[in-house]
């Protein structure tokens, strides 16, 4: 992991940014995407984090994840396209684990899209397994809604 990138926490004054680098990862693909108004609901619920992955002082990415008891998800996390394959996502994603790791979570939760295999390869080269899988999961604009795989990394 190179030490150009930077995290830091998801804040109030970030919501707008945060969206827009949101929007600007998963909107090409048709998928729904996060507004500033969700983004504000979803960071004041109990455990739940928020992180931006930083650049050059630019926003390059981010992720969300909320804790529950001894149980993580990983709820989004988006790189925007200029910034992918820099290693970006692997940092990010070694954030978040660290973060639910210490916030007392022991395993650690998400869904992909089975046809996202980048995203796919960076998640088990983390050690995630698959364990699950959720039909029509992700609705893409016009297209056929895509299935989404659970994926599980125990923590401890």
């Amino acid at each position: 992991m190179t030490d150009h990138f930077a995290i830091a926490k998801l804040g109030a004054l970030d919501l707008d940014r945060a969206a827009a680098l949101h929007a600007e990862s998963f909107g090409p693909l048709g998928e729904r995407t996060w507004t500033r108004q969700d983004l504000a609901e979803l960071v004041v619920l109990p455990g739940v984090a928020g992180l931006l992955l930083q650049v050059g002082g630019d926003d390059a990415g981010l992720a969300v994840c909320q804790v529950a008891a001894d149980e993580a998800e990983l709820l989004t996390l988006a790189v925007r396209p200029a910034h992918r394959r820099q290693g970006g996502a692997r940092r990010l994603l070694a954030a978040v684990i660290d973060h639910v790791r210490k916030s007392g979570a022991r395993t650690l939760f998400l869904e992909v899209g089975v046809d996202n295999p980048a995203a796919r390869s960076l998640y088990e080269a983390q050690g995630f397994c698959a364990v699950g899988e959720r039909r029509a999961y992700y609705q893409r604009g016009h297209e056929p809604p895509a299935d989404g795989i659970v994926m599980r990394l125990t923590l401890i």
